[in-house]
């Protein structure tokens, strides 16, 4: 946990949990209170949707602003216009139109765009290198905790008090979290300058160029292509795995997704500590090979048992090589982008996860009258494991380098 010794960090990590927190309060609430309003699974698939949209659209002015702005001033501005925005949910709660709250979701989505870009590239600048991979790890467990203790938060407050009290609670949370980054950081490593103020498509396009020029940016991008696919399809067949091949409830299937952040709680910790120094291309490589292998056994076991047991601990369990990939992921594009470019590159990473997961999903609604559950299940381990094999091929040849475009220093 030695990241944590740096005040700046922990200041940073705790600030991450409460928005964390904050956000899937909402993600648990909104889509239960949009069903339960209206009864249309439509509508609330929509409301979904929402949440990926914008961080398509706002790719660009999200990274330019991670690069231009002081990146602490950004997240503690995210946090604070978040929780303006959700104002109008207690309109809602005192019996307003239901759609308002698309508009909520929409802002709350396009604000979260810029929060994590900004939040990525400050990390580099609050620890040592050697820290960084540790450091991604103690934000992994930021995400397992707060997907934790948010979802139940959202949920339970939802269930007894209505939305009311959901968004009262958030605007707490994020309160607290704002209030963490008002204060300036003491940064291990000088903010590093950026580029001249050019246009703001050029300046993306220019942070596109370094992906291009970049081995180890242009592996990141393969990656992001084929696990983005596969998540869209987990979040389509995974309620069809539980509802009709193991013939669970709507209960087994909160119950089973809820599971994956133990076991990516443990992954975080085991980053955060023994397995800080390990090199992200293996950590990216392997943790996606355990991931893909570990899908296949899941999505196959029914032919043997269905006991709803022994799938929550396997799902309790994959969701720590899902972790161990993330960090990974994230640890090579902090190393390889240029510090001048790395919120652009960040924001254009995080708009393809968003963009192919969407398209994973649509393909697999698509698909899956005409080849089946069973088939599309196998390819969505099958992407995660090509993925792995990939990394671990790229990485043996010893070719992951590659020529980054030179920062051009701020003036004035």
């Amino acid at each position: 946990m030695k990241p944590l010794r740096e005040p700046a960090f922990a200041r940073l990590w705790i600030a991450a949990f409460f928005s964390e927190t904050a956000e899937w309060m909402l993600q648990i609430a909104l889509p239960v209170f949009v069903f339960q309003a209206t009864g249309s699974a439509a509508t609330t698939a929509l409301s979904i949707v929402l949440g990926l949209v914008p961080a398509v659209l706002l790719s660009p002015v999200a990274g330019v602003i991670a690069d231009r702005w002081n990146r602490r001033l950004v997240l503690c501005v995210v946090c604070a216009g978040q929780a303006f925005v959700a104002l109008p949910l207690l309109f809602v709660a005192s019996g307003g139109p239901v759609h308002v709250i698309y508009a909520v979701m929409a802002a709350q989505a396009g604000l979260a765009s810029l929060f994590e870009p900004a939040r990525n590239a400050l990390v580099p600048e609050l620890v040592p290198p050697g820290e960084l991979i540790g450091a991604n790890g103690l934000m992994s467990i930021n995400g397992s905790v707060a997907r934790l203790a948010g979802g139940w938060a959202g949920g339970l407050l939802l269930g007894f008090g209505g939305l009311g009290w959901v968004v009262v609670a958030y605007l707490g949370v994020l309160v607290v979290g704002s209030a963490l980054l008002a204060r300036p950081f003491q940064r291990v490593a000088a903010p590093k300058p950026a580029g001249p103020r050019e246009p703001v498509l050029r300046a993306w396009l220019d942070g596109l160029r370094e992906i291009g020029c970049e081995g180890r940016l242009r592996l990141a991008g393969v990656v992001v292509v084929l696990t983005s696919l596969a998540q869209g399809m987990f979040l389509v067949l995974f309620v069809v795995f539980v509802l009709d091949i193991l013939d669970g409830t709507e209960g087994d299937v909160g119950l089973l997704r809820g599971v994956q952040a133990l076991g990516g709680l443990a992954a975080g910790f085991a980053v955060a500590t023994v397995a800080r120094k390990v090199a992200p291309a293996a950590l990216l490589g392997w943790g996606g090979l355990a991931l893909g292998l570990l899908s296949a056994l899941i999505w196959n076991l029914p032919a043997l048992t269905a006991s709803l047991g022994v799938f929550i601990g396997l799902f309790g369990l994959v969701g720590a090589p899902g972790v161990l990939a993330g960090s990974g992921l994230l640890s090579l594009v902090q190393t390889a982008a240029s510090p001048a470019r790395s919120g652009r590159v960040l924001s254009t990473v995080f708009a393809g996860t968003a963009g192919f997961t969407a398209l994973g999903a649509l393909l697999t609604g698509w698909l899956l009258n005409v080849l089946g559950t069973g088939v599309l299940l196998n390819v969505q381990a099958g992407l995660h494991t090509l993925s792995a094999l990939i990394v671990l091929a790229v990485s043996a040849s010893g070719r992951l380098h590659g020529k980054a475009i030179p920062a051009v220093p701020r003036t004035g």
